[in-house]
């Protein structure tokens, strides 16, 4: 820069420049030089690296690479080389005016900060789009530290502005945060206190990304689609999205329906109050109805057989011939304790189906089909039938 700057005085001298107007000239042509390596430098950067980089990140097998040398990434990355070449060449520019030397060395220092925090805040942004599996708990740690990551990012970048600004170490500057840190724990607790929480629930592998869970006091019923530093966000069916922070699950009771999804079948639990007038030995009609019609064995209702009985045992035989219900896992038709509105009868059994529409479709059509059988055999079902003027 050196004999730049003498062979442009050289030139301008010949001229026939002298004086103030050969100083002021000179500067002119070494800023517009400047100016001009400054814009060459993005250009090669922006046209011709940039490009290069993406082509290679693309060839390659694995996938980080194309997170880091992503579009918005590189076009952060290459705003910040114009500025590095200005820093460089300040000191051969202004070498005559250390006070504008000196301004200039702080603006530009600064809006590198500025860049390389946008850099920086591009790459976690990029590493939050790391997909490992669906429902992997790796994928809600990276959620998680990357809110962190971002915040400390800002942090020390504005450190680093303010430092440069007035001409200080951003050691120091850290240094003397000591005696704020009182107040920086106050307005980071929510912050510090949804990344306990956040970690608590992947870690304990209670909430995931794509899990349905419902809060009833909250009134959420849906589908987690993101887990933030301090917000879960979750689609409910009517699809409205809600937000609640980690910290309420974690204190609270919410429950997750992931883990009946993934296992062999979803539950039925209904109760049918029986009216205890119904309730009485069969007869010889009931006998023979259920012998022709429901596959019972003569000698399993000889006797004095009990209507209830025997509807509750062909009630799980019935559940056992359905493809539908999982019998590797229990079902059972049991009487619960009495109550004055009725006998309970509880049909606990599985459903092999466990998406929502096709799961309540098929546990009404077997529910009815008992419900439509009970008269067969002498039972009723209780219902309180208001009192006629």
């Amino acid at each position: 820069m050196k004999d730049i700057l003498k062979a442009v005085d050289s030139l301008l001298s010949d001229t026939g420049l002298g004086g103030t107007w050969l100083s002021l000239s000179t500067y002119a042509v070494l800023i517009a030089l400047t100016a001009l390596f400054a814009w060459l430098s993005y250009f090669v950067c922006h046209k011709v690296l940039a490009p290069l980089a993406r082509k290679f990140a693309a060839k390659t097998s694995v996938g980080w690479d194309d997170l880091i040398f992503n579009a918005h990434s590189l076009r952060a990355a290459c705003r910040i080389v114009p500025a590095v070449v200005v820093w460089q060449l300040l000191p051969a520019v202004f070498w005559r005016v250390p006070v504008w030397q000196d301004l200039i060395a702080r603006a530009t220092g600064i809006y590198i900060a500025v860049m390389s925090m946008l850099l920086g805040i591009s790459l976690v942004d990029s590493f939050k789009k790391y997909e490992d599996r669906r429902h992997s708990s790796l994928q809600q740690y990276y959620q998680t530290f990357c809110g962190v990551l971002k915040i400390l990012v800002i942090f020390l970048s504005v450190i680093v502005m303010v430092a440069i600004a007035i001409d200080r170490s951003p050691l120091t500057l850290i240094a003397g945060l000591g005696a704020t840190s009182a107040v920086l724990m106050l307005v980071f607790k929510d912050t510090i206190s949804g990344l306990v929480a956040g970690i608590r629930l992947t870690s304990n592998d209670m909430l995931h990304r794509g899990d349905w869970i419902t809060v009833p006091k909250e009134g959420i019923n849906g589908t987690v689609e993101d887990i933030a530093l301090t917000t879960v966000k979750v689609r409910n069916f009517d699809n409205t999205i809600l937000t609640i922070a980690p910290q309420a699950l974690v204190d609270g009771t919410f429950q997750n329906w992931q883990g009946m999804r993934e296992s062999e079948g979803r539950r039925v639990k209904r109760l049918v109050y029986i009216d205890f007038r119904s309730i009485r030995p069969i007869d010889d009609a009931v006998r023979q109805l259920l012998v022709s019609s429901y596959g019972f064995k003569p000698g399993e209702v000889e006797g004095r057989r009990v209507n209830l009985t025997l509807f509750r045992l062909y009630a799980e035989r019935h559940l056992a011939s359905l493809q539908e219900v999982n019998t590797d896992l229990l079902f059972v038709v049991r009487q619960l304790e009495a109550t004055n509105t009725g006998l309970p009868l509880e049909f606990y059994f599985f459903l092999r189906q466990k998406e929502w529409k096709p799961y309540e479709h098929l546990m009404a059509d077997i529910m009815e089909g008992f419900y439509a059988t009970m008269p067969d055999f002498g039972l009723a079902v209780y219902q309180r039938c208001s009192d006629r003027q």
